[in-house]
């Protein structure tokens, strides 16, 4: 329990723990975000990480000229799509093997489901598309790989992508992450970055069972 508590605060409250981190280790927070970012787009069993409100904390950083923006988008571009890569590389080795994997502590088998079903309908534009869907994303790289999409239209999906995310969150927060109001209610911004596009996934879901 100490543990779910103390990612749930770090997760709403990024800002005051990046903040600390780049005050008290300076250059090394770069290589500290490469990591998150990597983990969490390149991991099936870690898709909890705040992928979006890190990005968002990072732009309004760099608009504070605590952290470099150029070498922020660059630095972590390259995690997101290396991630991505190593995500697709998983689902490619393990293949339709995948579906008969029961739920676990370490695989979540319905968020597997949601994302499959998410590419069966929308094909390669899920792996663009589930950059800004928390779980979803974790798992599109994954399914993409087991449904065999060849690696070259993979990487353009990928890097395409990935640079939407990163890019657009990072500038989003550079431009308007330290405007009083949204320094106030951060965390009321970072609820609305995880719920609405996990209620946007469950909603197509359903819609699309009914049709079934």
């Amino acid at each position: 329990m100490e543990l779910i508590g103390f990612l749930l605060d770090f997760i709403l409250h990024v800002d005051r723990y990046l903040e600390a981190f780049v005050r008290d280790h300076g250059v090394w927070v770069y290589a500290l975000l490469f990591v998150v970012i990597f983990v969490e787009t390149g991991l099936v069993v870690m898709p909890f990480l705040p992928g979006d409100s890190l990005l968002f904390v990072v732009g309004a950083m760099c608009g504070l000229d605590l952290m470099s923006y150029p070498l922020s988008v660059g630095l972590l571009l390259a995690a997101a799509v290396m991630g991505n890569q190593s995500n697709y590389a998983i689902g490619r080795y393990f293949g339709p093997r995948v579906f008969q994997w029961e739920d676990s502590r370490f695989f979540n088998k319905a968020a597997f489901d949601r994302a499959h079903d998410f590419y069966e309908r929308y094909g390669g534009i899920t792996i663009v598309a589930a950059r800004f869907m928390p779980f979803l994303r974790t798992f599109a790289p994954f399914v993409a790989g087991v449904a065999k999409m060849t690696r070259r239209r993979f990487t353009f999906f990928d890097v395409s992508g990935g640079a939407l995310w990163v890019g657009g969150v990072i500038t989003v927060g550079y431009f308007f992450g330290n405007f009083p109001f949204v320094k106030a209610h951060l965390d009321k911004i970072i609820w609305a970055m995880i719920l609405i596009p996990g209620l946007i996934i469950m909603a197509g879901a359903w819609k699309s069972r009914r049709k079934v």
